[in-house]
């Protein structure tokens, strides 16, 4: 009986370490060369890169201001979570880098319209220099599979 038990304790660790696994996550059409993956899921969690409003596969900013780049910003987002098997809706966690301070009003108007019903828990901070002097960088962890 103890060596049954122990082989099932052996077997149920097993599945519960592979469950927890690391899988990168590449978009189709991310930029190629950069040092970071578009999203890691471990478990039931992934963990996006910081998005930044640019155009898909370009290095090109979304115009309109803050306004433009929060909006493509979020777009980007949505893709990279659909793409993990996730959605805006799974959202549990968010921090968003501003480039000026000044420009939260305006970033949050945007990005509330994303999120209309229970937000996800959220940081926000001044950020001197973003990556191609972006106005806002956003990182999100969600939920994938399983019910909400």
């Amino acid at each position: 009986m103890r060596t049954l038990l122990v082989i099932l304790a052996t077997v149920v660790g097993a599945g519960a370490a592979a469950a927890q696994e690391k899988v990168v996550i590449e978009m189709p059409g991310a930029l190629a060369g950069l040092p970071f993956s578009s999203a890691v899921r471990v478990g039931n969690l992934v963990f996006l890169s910081g998005q930044i409003g640019v155009k898909p596969g370009t290095r090109e900013l979304a115009e309109g201001g803050i306004e433009g780049q929060t909006r493509q910003t979020m777009e980007n987002i949505k893709a990279v979570l659909e793409y993990a098997g996730s959605g805006l809706d799974r959202v549990v966690k968010c921090t968003v880098f501003l480039g000026n301070i000044a420009d939260y009003a305006a970033m949050n108007a945007v990005y509330a319209s994303f999120f209309p019903q229970d937000p996800p828990a959220r940081s926000t901070m001044a950020a001197s220099g973003l990556a191609l002097s972006a106005a806002v960088e956003i990182e999100c962890i969600a939920v994938v599979g399983g019910g909400k």
